[in-house]
């Protein structure tokens, strides 16, 4: 049974292992998505046998990082489109991943390769997964308000997904439009298609 301080060191540790996190984070947002234990050790101010210890390795590290901008990337695409529905919804989400791609580049570089990682690989899938859950269940309920089949609401939620995604990688090294005017030209593509991009 946990004592009172087996209960305290556990908390201290967990506040320990957050705070070289954060450490973890500057050094990605200074220095780049490809940083190594060197880097996250200078920038907390120890050695790396302490990151070793809270961590395991530099995949365990990287990983415990890759899970804390999944959470913040999930909480930003669902404070941007609570309580909106159909286009709206659409556009928002579009927004603010648009946004956390402009103002976070190096942390949206780290998840592109987190993806590429086994541990990783796993958290950024389940982060889609969830996503196109969540869009597909928007997406059923506006296909039925307009007498369309509900069953395609997979398929267009996986779509959008995917092309969301494709934009926002190439916006990332291009950046050729602006945030806002990509973001209405993307959901008039998803939700109007190509016509819609025709000159009034």
């Amino acid at each position: 049974m946990a004592t009172a301080t087996d209960t305290q060191r556990a908390r201290q540790k967990e506040r320990r292992r957050e705070e070289l996190l954060d450490a973890a984070d500057r050094a990605v947002r200074g220095l780049g998505s490809d940083v190594s234990m060197e880097d996250v050790a200078a920038e907390a101010g120890i050695t790396k046998p302490v990151l070793y210890r809270h961590f395991g390795d530099k995949e365990g590290l990287h990983d415990a990082l890759a899970e804390r901008y999944v959470d913040e990337l999930e909480q930003t695409l669902q404070g941007a489109t609570t309580g909106a529905r159909g286009r709206a919804r659409l556009e928002a989400t579009i927004y603010a991943y648009l946004r956390y791609v402009e103002h976070e580049p190096e942390r949206y570089r780290f998840l592109l390769q987190a993806a590429n990682r086994p541990n990783g690989g796993k958290l950024v899938a389940d982060f889609r997964r969830r996503n196109v859950e969540s869009c597909a269940f928007a997406t059923a309920e506006s296909l039925r308000r307009a007498g369309l089949d509900p069953t395609l609401s997979e398929l267009w939620a996986h779509s959008v997904s995917g092309m969301i995604r494709s934009v926002g990688i190439w916006w990332l090294e291009s950046r050729s439009l602006p945030r806002d005017q990509l973001a209405r030209h993307l959901t008039a593509v998803l939700w109007e298609g190509l016509p819609a991009l025709r000159d009034p």
